[in-house]
Parts: structure tokens; C-alpha cells; sequence
């Protein structure tokens, strides 16, 4: 069932990852306007634990657009619009050291940004549809992912019996190809823990507008510095996502039930003392 974008409201929201694309079983289909264009995809509607929630296939239905062209800001600001304020990111990525094989589930406390020419601010001085320009804000990430988010997620992961991998550092890449052997070391050698290709900019646009973002990274994959490794497919990843879907939907649901119905998070607080000159924010 369709319904209108002014109708329809949810308090949480899931932007999924590469082949998952099926998080409710019974949906009601929303398609969203934004000022920055469509989102990937509708958003579809449904009850977890008594809690609406809102889920956006990140790449569309059928995995249709790559990484680097994802409209992050529209996906966004859709989720928004619609009444959500917590939002949980599942995504694949590759394990930049031998003990996170395929199956890990690392939950990460900070990314590294290494993309390029991807749009990853609402408050650019370009002036919206109406003429209205967004006053410059710049808000703190230093803490990039929500506490109070990250927590449901370790919580619903233990509880069904998937070890998750508390904290890390996800390194996010351009895409849509993977890393050269070179790439992968030298993230290694910087420490880092997993790489992807979405986790940036959707947490900072998240923290721009007030949302609490966390993120739930599935290891496909080692990636080719790996010692491990031997270079990855695309077909290897959505192989092993698929093999995980079900575990990865069963935390999904536990950590959305977790998530606590009155935020007092510093993510809930980081626009306190500003003036966006966004509408509705």
C-alpha cells in the first residue's frame, strides 16, 4: 500500500545495506520529496516491538546505484521528515586484519573519511527551492556514532548469540572499486579495522541534523592487504551478506527495540545554540 509523505510517520529508522532489501514484512510505501531531490528509493513503513520504523534501501531496489552516487543528503533528510530521530546504518565492508573474517560483526566508535567529491553537508551557502540559503554551522564529530545507539546494537548482538566487535575504526573509500593491495596495508598499518564505501557522509548528515546515527558493519570479506586474502568480488560480497541476513535482521530488530524512546544523547543535543535556517530543524 502507497501512501502520502504527509500522512505517514515513523520514530526510527534503517538505511540497509547491499542485498537487503526485505527488513519488514508488512510495509506501507512512502515516496518522499526533499529539497535535495529523491531519495535512493521509497521508504517502507512497519512495526517493530510497537515502534514504527522507516527502511530505505540504500542502494534501491535490485542494488541499482553504486556508492558514490547515493543520494545521502535526500536519504537523510526523507527519514527526517518523516518523524525519525534514531537511525541505525548496517553496511559490508571488508576486515583489514586476519582475526575479522567474513561473518564479524564490528561495531565502530570512529571512521575515516576517504572519499572524494561526495556532497557531505546541508550547510553548503547554496540556497534551497524558495530561495532560503542555511546559515553555516559546523557541528562536532568527534564522536561520530551515537552511544546510546551503539549500546543497543552490542546488546541485541550478544543477546542473539553473534559476538560483536565493540568499537573500531571504519575506513570509508570513494568506491565503487575495492582497494589496491597498497590501499589495504597502508589502512592497516594505520590501525583501522574495516572498509566500506557508505558509512561517510551519512553519519555526518545525520549529526547535522540532529539524529542519532549508529552503524552495524558486516565483514564479507578480507580485504587484499589482508595476509589472509586474496582479493574480493562483488559477487563474494553480496554471497556471504545474503548468508548473514537473517542474523543481521534478527539484531536489527532487537537493537531497534532497545533503542530508548527519549534521546538524551549528545548527538540529540548537537544543534542546542544554533540557527540552521533549515526548515524544520
Amino acid at each position: 500500500m502507497t501512501v502520502d509523505q504527509g500522512t505517514a510517520r515513523a520514530e526510527l529508522g534503517v538505511i540497509g545495506g547491499s542485498g537487503l532489501y526485505a527488513l519488514l514484512e508488512q510495509v506501507t510505501e512512502v515516496r518522499v520529496e526533499t529539497p535535495y531531490g529523491p531519495p535512493s528509493d521509497a521508504l517502507f513503513l512497519g512495526e517493530v516491538a510497537g515502534r514504527r520504523v522507516a527502511f530505505l534501501p540504500r542502494h534501491g531496489r535490485g542494488h541499482k546505484l553504486p556508492p558514490h552516487r547515493i543520494n545521502y543528503r535526500a536519504n537523510l533528510w526523507a527519514l527526517r521528515s518523516l518523524g525519525v530521530r534514531q537511525v541505525l546504518g548496517p553496511c559490508a565492508v571488508g576486515g583489514l586484519r586476519p582475526e575479522f573474517g567474513p561473518g564479524t560483526l564490528l561495531v565502530p566508535d570512529q571512521f575515516v573519511d576517504r572519499t572524494s567529491g561526495r556532497v557531505q553537508t546541508f550547510y553548503d551557502g547554496l540556497p534551497l527551492a524558495g530561495g532560503t540559503v542555511p546559515e553555516v554551522v559546523h557541528v562536532s564529530m568527534a564522536d561520530p556514532y551515537c552511544p546510546a545507539g551503539r549500546r543497543a546494537v552490542l546488546d541485541a548482538a550478544s543477546g542473539a548469540a553473534w559476538e560483536p566487535v565493540d568499537g573500531g575504526v571504519l575506513v570509508v573509500i570513494e568506491g565503487p572499486r575495492f582497494s589496491t593491495r597498497a590501499e589495504s596495508r597502508w589502512f592497516t598499518a594505520n590501525g583501522w579495522s574495516v572498509v566500506g564505501m557508505t558509512g561517510h557522509p551519512e553519519a555526518v548528515l545525520a549529526r547535522e541534523l540532529g539524529l542519532c546515527y549508529s552503524s552495524l558493519a558486516l565483514v564479507t570479506d578480507h580485504d587484499a592487504g589482508v595476509d589472509a586474502g586474496e582479493g574480493v568480488t562483488h559477487a563474494e560480497v553480496l554471497e556471504v551478506f545474503a548468508g548473514n541476513v537473517d542474523r543481521l535482521r534478527t539484531v536489527l530488530f532487537k537493537a531497534l527495540e532497545g533503542l530508548p524512546t527519549e534521546r538524551d544523547c549528545p548527538c540529540s543535543h548537537a544543534l542546542d545554540g544554533l540557527t540552521t535556517g533549515l526548515p524544520g530543524v
